[in-house]
């Protein structure tokens, strides 16, 4: 009996050890984030997920892409932790929906005009003026759709500010984000394009013709929120607070963003 006893102790011990490590090896899993972004962040978010996944047991999945398109996953049901978008509409589209909360402004941009880098570039001829862009030599113009895409929808707003739209639309080729706008003048698959001031200091194949006058169109800001459906919210919080902290601001001052 008392060996009968003293195996069955044994096994129990060995049992509860087995499953105590179990435990303990899930207790030491990272949590995963999923961050959808707009596109015009990945470089800045890209070096801020190394500092931070080597700060904490975190390790975050980013999602980057035009915010309306964005937008419109969170309210599908895509499993979304954080979003941050380029701009209010979308950010209240989903507020009023109830599928967000609070949203600080994060960060500021600018838009510019590019064109197409060659060579001697210092003598080119690039337009010191949006209205130049309704000359015959202005074959194809980029921007981003403005129904989801926010560079696209200030591009619009400028243009039509400046009262050249009606003659300037057959000439535009609509691009899924700021990035493949980017890409269609890098290319010369357009004369010219809008983007962001940060999206062109990233490209050595463009040249800026000239920044937008910001009271053409609205605020380029860019908000941010946890989705309430999170099944990180801590987590979650914690990483929108170390978006908005003085290391962070470093890193994108760095990429050329305005800090609120």
């Amino acid at each position: 009996m008392n060996r009968s006893y003293l195996l069955a102790r044994l096994l129990i011990i060995m049992l509860l050890s087995v499953f105590l490590s179990s435990c303990s090896k899930q207790a030491k899993q990272p949590v995963e984030l999923t961050v959808s972004a707009a596109a015009s962040l990945k470089d800045a978010l890209t070096e801020l997920k190394t500092t931070y996944e080597e700060q904490r047991d975190v390790r975050i999945t980013y999602n980057f892409g035009a915010s309306g398109a964005l937008q419109q996953q969170i309210e599908q049901g895509a499993p979304v932790d954080l979003y941050i978008s380029a701009g209010q509409n979308q950010m209240e589209a989903l507020r009023n929906k109830g599928l967000v909360g609070v949203s600080p402004i994060l960060l500021r941009n600018e838009l510019v005009l590019i064109v197409p880098k060659k060579p001697n570039d210092s003598t080119s001829t690039k337009p010191s003026e949006l209205t130049e862009l309704t000359d015959a030599s202005y074959k194809t113009i980029a921007i981003g759709a403005p129904e989801s895409v926010p560079v696209g929808s200030y591009t619009k707003q400028t243009l039509t500010d400046a009262d050249i739209w009606d003659e300037i639309e057959p000439k535009v080729v609509y691009a899924k984000d700021v990035r493949q706008v980017l890409s269609y003048v890098e290319t010369g698959n357009a004369d010219a394009g809008f983007v962001y001031l940060t999206d062109a200091r990233t490209s050595t194949k463009v040249t800026i013709a000239l920044t937008v006058a910001s009271e053409t169109h609205k605020p380029i800001v860019y908000p941010a929120t946890v989705v309430k459906e999170t099944k990180h919210q801590e987590e979650a919080l914690e990483l929108l607070g170390f978006l908005q902290s003085e290391e962070a601001g470093r890193v994108w001052k760095k990429y050329g963003f305005i800090l609120p």
